[in-house]
């Protein structure tokens, strides 16, 4: 679900009640670049324009943890997204922009759903298994420099997947284990404690835009060939005159099959664009008159953004207030279904409206079937003893010191049988505790007697 800074889930409610739903997640490691805007940011923002539906948008920053060690490049690239998502046109009145961190729900429906999930069934997450095969290969120990939080990181995307209960998630191919895993974290947390989950299905997005980089690989940071969505027109005109293109002189026809340029353009223009740059590939343009075409349509739809974006930078407070108005909006939904959730596994305060139905039998039926008892003891100098407590433990009526052990079970028989009629032939044996009246003895024997029949 989470990508980098790509789309990370995006739902579709099917339900004829509640509203169409996206969720996407942006993990918060790096600066948004071309790539990232034309495969998620620019779809995406389209997508919650559409009547009807109900948006979810986050900022991944605990995912983050799990790859990156560094606060301030963490803190710099929420800002940097933020920024970037917001001067795309998502309009934080339309949806719910929030920080994952901003939402403490996440964490708790982490662990409830880690405390459902087998260990197998995380062994089997691709991440894990990638990084125990490297190991392997190197003969080092297969768990070497593999944090829990990578071993834990399908629970944490289960738990935003599950919260705003997702019901299509569209993914790339490479994430639909991801969705598999939270569809049986919810089914075997259905199964335990009732239904509460809605159980989320992959919806493979076999047409999402992927954008070459400077040296014809898909762009990534991690090849460092990307171009930053807003880098500065002077600085985005050097980087595109640096794509890689082969040694055809201008005259001589050209391929747009493989060629990085053309597909960067065709990915920002029109197909009446697209068609022209086609004729002209096949005409012998000049490679330097390709790059200043290509550097002309993307400033044209990047320059007002980029404006917007610069903007945004010099006011983080107003980023800030942006996320904390979203928060509070995704926290009306998250809290009430959490406060459902902790009542479901039995995480519930001891007034009676929060006790179950079985609870409540079962300590009714407890206060039911507590009766006084008797008990019987033996002191120092040899004489037998024998008291009556209640079902609270306090002490009512209490006998003087008998020969034998014989005597005192004769009178507990007498008084169990025949109740308070038995105390006067008892009389100058026993002895009322100093704080109990004699119906509350009377009232004790009552129930003992009541108890055999």
């Amino acid at each position: 679900m989470m990508t980098n800074p790509q789309v990370g889930a995006t739902s579709h409610s099917t339900s004829t009640v509640a509203p169409l739903r996206f969720l996407t997640g942006i993990t918060t490691t790096g600066t948004p670049h071309l790539g990232n805007y034309v495969g998620s940011i620019r779809p995406s923002v389209a997508a919650s324009r559409g009547t009807g539906a109900s948006s979810f948008y986050f900022l991944a920053d605990y995912h983050a943890l799990i790859k990156c060690n560094e606060p301030d490049r963490i803190q710099r690239s929420t800002l940097e997204i933020a920024a970037s998502w917001l001067a795309a046109g998502l309009d934080p009145e339309r949806v719910i922009f929030y920080r994952q961190s901003d939402i403490p729900e996440i964490p708790e429906l982490t662990w409830l759903l880690t405390c459902v999930t087998a260990k197998g069934v995380l062994n089997r997450a691709h991440a894990y298994k990638a990084a125990v095969d490297k190991n392997t290969a190197t003969g080092n120990d297969p768990d070497a420099d593999v944090s829990a939080g990578l071993f834990m990181y399908p629970v944490l995307m289960g738990a935003d997947i599950l919260m705003f209960k997702a019901n299509q998630v569209p993914v790339g191919r490479d994430q639909v284990q991801h969705i598999e895993m939270a569809r049986d974290m919810a089914q075997r947390f259905n199964h335990l404690y009732g239904e509460h989950f809605v159980l989320p299905q992959a919806q493979v997005e076999e047409s999402v835009a992927l954008l070459p980089g400077l040296d014809g690989r898909k762009m990534s940071k991690s090849y460092d060939n990307t171009i930053a969505l807003f880098t500065p027109r002077e600085q985005l005109k050097k980087l595109i005159a640096s794509i890689v293109t082969d040694s055809r002189a201008p005259g001589q026809p050209k391929e747009v099959e493989g060629s990085a340029l053309f597909q960067i353009y065709q990915a920002f223009a029109d197909e009446q664009e697209t068609a022209a740059l086609r004729k002209a590939y096949s005409e012998g343009i000049g490679w330097a008159d390709a790059k200043q075409l290509l550097f002309e349509r993307i400033d044209q739809e990047i320059a007002p953004m980029r404006a917007h974006y610069q903007a945004l930078m010099k006011d983080p407070a107003k980023i800030e207030a942006i996320l904390q108005a979203g928060a509070g909006k995704a926290r009306q939904l998250a809290a009430p279904f959490m406060r459902e959730l902790r009542h479901a596994v039995g995480l519930r305060k001891l007034t009676a409206h929060d006790l179950s139905p079985a609870t409540t039998a079962a300590g009714e039926k407890a206060s039911k079937t507590a009766l006084p008892v008797f008990k019987q003891y033996r002191e120092a100098d040899g004489k037998f003893h024998f008291k009556l407590i209640d079902a609270q433990g306090r002490l009512l009526l209490q006998s003087h010191g008998l020969d034998s052990p014989k005597d005192a079970a004769q009178a507990i028989g007498l008084l169990q049988i025949q109740g308070a009629a038995a105390l006067p032939a008892l009389q100058g044996r026993l002895q009322i505790a100093g704080d109990v009246t004699s119906a509350e003895v009377n009232s004790a024997l009552q129930q003992l007697m009541a108890a055999r029949h």
